[in-house]
């Protein structure tokens, strides 16, 4: 009898804790909003202008949102796909590229994109592996590592700034790494008028650029197939040419690689037909629902973001948001043309790099007299800083929900841990920067928009994830072969 009073005691304070925390967690997720709200009305008091940064944050709110419900994430897509033939994550992804697709069409024959096409060239697919490498150690890609900081995961949080710091330092490099230059290259980039602000040829990233990427071309697939009317060209082809249609396909391959069999011996189907086929791929689309509608909502709001940011730019008659600050009075930080990083849409990684750079720059180190930052990028003051606020929003809307979920909790990575998440987080900053982006920035967004060299960078990020999947496997073979031999 007194074994069961203790229990029900027990039991009733379980009870309550469990109330505790849940009202707790939804306090403080009501509390994020709250701020977000009071700190937008406060924006707008001083300036209606700001609702062109705002817009990045409720964006990055809504991205948040959705990526932590859906545990959106290019790194457990690979990782699940190379490492135990799970086909989920995956699949979401292209369900958000097929929406966002249609929604980006749309915003084009608005008149309102804010997309620019990625040059073509080797560096995509070069750029794509070393970064498909890195996403494996550290367990997340450029969103996810974002979302799971949301989530209190500290090791991302080292991704995040491994990734910021390590962009920053890579564009301002010289010495020995110039000998690593074409000469081709360099004599490109000398060639070309400069700012005397500058110093093309000091360092490789310089050159890189002006030497090798300004002689590139690229543009979107409506373009390249010469397709005069802008409604066709938008939908038949930028949205089903070039994502709708290869998505599919991406599709059935998977469905053909990683779930028929197991689809096939779940309903004991011996001989299918094409019918049992159909159903088959309905049942790996709808196999987790999560997934498939937050790639459903993040195709939506990525088309929405795009739309929105191109209307204000039709307002406000502007082209970047540097102009609108130098209008403002905020002129410290931006490029000698007096732009910064004002992408338009979803976009990861060249925000994350001036994070770095202003954090550096404060330290007194020289960030500005090179092109990433100096002529084309800038480095505003974080709190201005507007695509910055779309990653903050992230993080703040990952954090929101899982509060509200109960999946909050703050996570100290292990040593091991840790240094991977340094490491990888390099070797991404690295990928992204060779690659002019990330798994958003060059995929996502890119290939949404007929761009085709997204379609590349996603080839490479894939060989990349394989070969960081069997260096991984080989790492944990290892140690726990020698902690076998240590016992």
């Amino acid at each position: 009898m007194a074994n069961d009073v203790k229990t029900a005691t027990i039991d009733a304070a379980g009870l309550r804790n469990g109330v505790w925390y849940s009202h707790k967690g939804n306090v403080y997720a009501l509390g994020i909003v709250l701020l977000v709200a009071l700190g937008s009305v406060w924006a707008l008091a001083q300036d209606l202008r700001w609702i062109y940064l705002l817009v990045y944050v409720w964006f990055g709110l809504g991205y948040g949102i959705f990526l932590q419900y859906g545990r959106f994430c290019m790194a457990s897509a690979v990782r699940d796909l190379f490492a135990v033939g799970v086909p989920r994550m995956a699949v979401g992804m292209l369900i958000a590229v097929m929406l966002f697709s249609l929604t980006a069409a749309l915003v084009k024959v608005l008149g309102v994109s804010t997309f620019h096409p990625h040059p073509l060239g080797w560096h995509i697919i070069i750029g794509g592996a070393i970064f498909g490498f890195g996403i494996v150690f550290t367990g997340g890609c450029a969103t996810g590592s974002l979302y799971k900081s949301g989530e209190g995961n500290l090791g991302s949080m080292l991704v995040v700034l491994s990734i910021s710091f390590s962009q920053a330092i890579y564009v301002t490099l010289g010495g020995w790494l110039n000998k690593l230059v074409p000469a081709s290259w360099t004599q490109s980039a000398v060639a070309k008028d400069m700012p005397a602000e500058l110093t093309v040829g000091n360092g490789w990233f310089d050159q890189f650029t002006a030497g090798y990427i300004w002689d590139l071309t690229g543009g979107q697939l409506s373009d390249q197939l010469g397709f005069e009317g802008l409604f066709t060209g938008a939908f038949f082809g930028n949205a089903l040419l070039g994502a709708i249609v290869p998505s599919l396909l991406l599709m059935i391959y998977l469905y053909q690689t990683a779930y028929r069999k197991g689809y096939q011996r779940r309903f004991k189907i011996e001989t299918p037909r094409l019918g049992d086929h159909l159903r088959g791929i309905w049942s790996m689309v709808t196999a987790s629902r999560t997934t498939a509608i937050a790639g459903l909502c993040l195709g939506l709001l990525a088309g929405a973001h795009m739309w929105a940011t191109g209307e204000l730019r039709e307002h406000y008659g502007i082209f970047n948001f540097g102009e609108m600050l130098v209008d403002m009075g905020h002129t410290a930080g931006l490029s000698i043309q007096d732009t910064v990083f004002d992408p338009g849409y979803w976009y990861i990684t060249t925000q994350e790099a001036q994070w770095g750079a202003w954090a550096l720059d404060k330290a007194g180190v020289q960030m500005t007299d090179n092109i990433f930052f100096g002529l084309e990028n800038g480095i505003p003051n974080p709190l201005i800083n507007a695509p910055g606020w779309m990653s903050i929003g992230i993080i703040l809307g990952a954090a929101l929900l899982a509060l509200v979920r109960h999946e909050f909790r703050w996570k100290v990575p292990s040593l091991e841990t840790a240094m991977f998440a340094i490491i990888g987080g390099a070797l991404m900053g690295l990928g992204a920067r060779i690659a002019l982006g990330c798994n958003i920035g060059a995929f996502f967004a890119t290939v949404t928009n007929g761009d085709l060299s997204g379609w590349i960078f996603l080839a490479g990020m894939a060989a990349g994830a394989w070969v960081g999947v069997k260096g991984f496997n080989w790492w944990m073979e290892w140690r726990a072969g020698d902690d076998e031999l240590a016992i």
